[in-house]
């Protein structure tokens, strides 16, 4: 059974973490808890299920089929994207738990990896989580379920201040290179855009990755995107540079394949962030990205090719609804996920274990 131990000081406690990257420089770890543990204060190692914790942190990198055995400890297991509404019959999340088995990500073959993540959950003393749906399935095996997203306080040295088109137009695309194929939904919207007026796609990614589990199929990224969009600008993501980049752009673009109910379950992580940084976005009309829209009095959310056409056209036609959309966009994530609210996330799913973090600040 789960570990009953008492909460000591913040300070003492032995706090393990299961990162997404071996140098925790992962989106899913210096925006997340790694963050949280910096401000917070807290000491924590990388985690060994063979040692013995007041609480573990797991990611969804973790080997679940280790953590979801151990009981030397309280498990906070941070599962931010939506593996659970992939269909059945999806070849990929059929052979994900194989694959991961054969290249020694998994200690034991776990066949089902929909499963895993159920038995994961259901041993979690808590599990956060980025959106309603997904909260939603996550309860069906765990009672204590957070939406906690993230925090981008690093990123944002520059925000958007100048609304004038650039010549040739510039939009905006940020995040994981693993995700390009996301691009595919607008590629007949932006060809027809490029009819009207020249136009470029910039891109703020790494200069290549791996197609499979982070480490098999090296691809370059800007060879990958040109195939489908030939006036393309690609920007090596640095922290440092990242929001100087993004704001000299004109609009910035999230499209999602609202076919794949794993893309469509996104959060509104990466709406948030460009919004943070004075941008207008569009966006594909998926259910967190309408909310966010919606909560910001915009709605810039496009379900097909010609909702994306008229609503980019209309876009580039209007400065005043650029900076409009802009300035609603930044005073949105400025009230609504102001870094002290998130990291108060993070303190109350600790304390709802029995850790009082604060004790550290006030000590």
């Amino acid at each position: 059974m789960p570990s009953k131990k008492a909460a000591g000081p913040a300070r003492a406690l032995r706090i393990g973490y299961v990162p997404v990257s071996a140098n925790l420089q992962g989106p899913g770890d210096r925006r997340r808890f790694v963050y949280y543990a910096r401000s917070r204060n807290l000491q924590f190692e990388i985690a060994d299920p063979d040692k013995s914790y007041d609480v573990v942190v797991v990611t969804q990198m973790a080997d679940l089929s280790v953590w979801s055995r151990y009981y030397r400890g309280k498990i906070i297991y941070d599962a931010i994207d939506s593996y659970l509404v992939i269909p059945k019959t999806n070849v990929k999340g059929i052979l994900r738990g194989p694959a991961k088995y054969l290249a020694g990500r998994s200690r034991y073959l776990q066949l089902n990896y929909w499963r895993a993540i159920e038995h994961m959950c259901r041993r979690a003393d808590v599990v956060i989580c980025s959106t309603e749906e997904q909260r939603n399935d996550i309860s069906k095996f765990c009672q204590n379920v957070r939406i906690i997203l993230d925090i981008h306080s690093a990123v944002v040295h520059k925000v958007k201040s100048n609304f004038d088109l650039s010549n040739p137009i510039r939009l905006v695309w940020e995040g994981l290179p693993q995700t390009l194929s996301s691009l595919t939904s607008i590629q007949k919207v932006v060809q027809r855009l490029s009819r009207d007026q020249p136009l470029e796609l910039h891109l703020v990614t790494d200069k290549s990755y791996y197609r499979y589990l982070q480490t098999y199929g090296k691809a370059d990224t800007l060879r990958s995107i040109r195939k489908m969009f030939p006036n393309t600008v690609l920007h090596e993501w640095k922290e440092e540079t990242c929001a100087d980049i993004i704001a000299s752009c004109d609009i910035a673009v999230i499209p999602l394949n609202m076919n794949d109910p794993f893309a469509a379950g996104k959060p509104e992580n990466k709406l948030l962030l460009l919004w943070r940084l004075g941008m207008p976005v569009v966006t594909s009309a998926t259910p967190a990205y309408r909310r966010a829209m919606h909560n910001a009095g915009q709605n810039l959310t496009c379900a097909t090719d010609d909702e994306w056409y008229e609503t980019l056209k209309r876009m580039l036609q209007s400065k005043t609804l650029r900076e409009e959309s802009a300035t609603k966009g930044r005073e949105y994530s400025q009230n609504e996920f102001d870094e002290q609210k998130v990291l108060g996330l993070w303190d109350a799913a600790f304390a709802s274990i029995g850790f009082d973090m604060t004790r550290e600040i006030q000590s």
